[in-house]
């Protein structure tokens, strides 16, 4: 019998290469899935990641993805990574090859470690990346809302609060970045604080991203003031009409403990009814224990944890 031929190289970013990936990392992480926009979008957002397939006798049976975690600074030791392999072709080496790709990527780049994603629901993945030394860095306590049959929940805004959204008043956005550079340092997980950005990066991913509804973007408002005191937003699923991930919902540290998490939420949750959506998913760190409360008072429902975990950027190594 001919031994099979086997090959890692740098996928391109023609359709072809692309396709290959998508149809990979859809297959193997179906709850991560992606499309041919979310990475041209990804690609002309956040220059510099790479993208490999690995092959066997010419057709493609594992991909993998490395670039820069862009919401920490240049500075920041690590590089994040993906690695899927088909399940017939697993325990052969691939993904171990793949690991050595990604890593060979981040060493070049001055880089040490790597941050792998990973799902409870997908054991056989985490226990691939602990042999080789990956331990857990963050953990999120994913949730998600079944819409069918719910009527729209009442937002009741705090007193003081009134609200619009992003289609009607564009111009509140650098209001919403202000708020946002206070959430996203407050927000639990890691041992390296999350940051907004400057007011360009925020626009291009979290306010004018394609997949990001105009009219799903709740913006609260001091009424006396016309100050942004809070925001939330949902994000489409890839490739998807009928589901969507809560990108955000951010609140003003003055405003915290006033219910105002909780009347955004809903806000975005009759958004998705009156729009058909099928699904709302959440993902919370476990630490963030205010969020998690405000999601089950909501009626979300857990499901398997998502993990990232940390690990060496390797040189080479052996399969085991």
């Amino acid at each position: 019998m001919t031994a099979a031929l086997r090959s890692i190289r740098a996928a391109d970013g023609g359709d072809a290469d692309l396709a290959a990936f998508i149809e990979i990392v859809n297959d193997t992480s179906p709850d991560e899935s992606t499309s041919i926009d979310e990475l041209r979008w990804a690609d002309a957002t956040y220059p510099g990641a790479a993208r490999f397939l690995a092959e066997v006798d010419g057709g493609p049976v594992g991909a993998a993805s490395v670039g820069r975690i862009y919401m920490y600074p240049p500075e920041f030791d690590g590089l994040w990574a993906s690695i899927h392999v088909l399940g017939p072709f697993r325990n052969q080496g691939i993904g171990t090859g793949l690991l050595g790709a990604v890593s060979e990527r981040a060493r070049s780049a001055g880089k040490t470690s790597l941050h792998v994603p990973a799902t409870e629901e997908r054991p056989e993945g985490i226990a691939f990346l602990t042999r080789r030394g990956f331990v857990e860095y963050e953990r999120a306590k994913i949730i998600r809302l079944e819409l069918a049959g719910l009527t729209p929940p009442a937002i009741d805004m705090p007193d003081g609060v009134s609200l619009v959204t992003l289609a009607e008043r564009p111009d509140l956005v650098p209001g919403v970045h202000t708020v946002a550079v206070e959430a996203f340092a407050d927000i639990p997980g890691g041992d390296e604080p999350t940051a907004a950005g400057d007011l360009v990066e925020f626009r291009v991913r979290d306010v004018d991203r394609p997949s990001i509804p105009p009219g799903a973007f709740k913006i609260a408002l001091e009424t006396a003031t016309g100050q942004v005191v809070g925001y939330a937003s949902l994000l489409m699923l890839p490739g998807s009409t009928r589901a969507a991930w809560h990108d955000m919902t951010a609140v003003a540290r003055a405003w915290r403990g006033r219910g105002l998490a909780g009347a955004l939420k809903r806000a975005t949750i009759g958004w998705a009814i009156g729009n058909g959506l099928d699904t709302l998913e959440s993902g919370n760190d476990i630490d963030n224990v205010a969020m998690r409360a405000v999601n089950a008072r909501l009626g979300y429902r857990p499901i398997a944890d998502r993990l990232v975990l940390r690990g060496p950027a390797v040189g080479a190594i052996m399969d085991r």
